[in-house]
């Protein structure tokens, strides 16, 4: 099994938790879906492909500590907040 069906199947599982209401769980499959695709594209030796996917996951993991801290604003609940 190759690293991009392990992290298509991971994908799945994190948008069914997320449906399921379960966040902070969906995001840390997600993050494993994510080194799934670092190791992908790293053994096609595409560097910037494992750059940008490194990227986002700091991201993704900045925007867990922030949830999980409870400092981010639920967007759909503030109505002063322009879009």
């Amino acid at each position: 099994m190759s690293f991009a069906v392990i992290g298509g199947i991971l994908l799945n599982v994190g948008a069914y938790l997320t449906f399921r209401g379960k966040i902070y769980e969906a995001v840390v499959v997600y993050l494993f879906a994510d080194l799934c695709w670092i190791a992908m594209a790293y053994e096609r030796d595409d560097f910037w492909g494992v750059i940008s996917i490194i990227i986002g996951v700091a991201f993704g993991v900045l925007a867990y500590i922030k949830m999980k801290n409870g400092d981010m604003s639920k967007s759909l609940n503030n109505k002063n907040e322009k879009n």
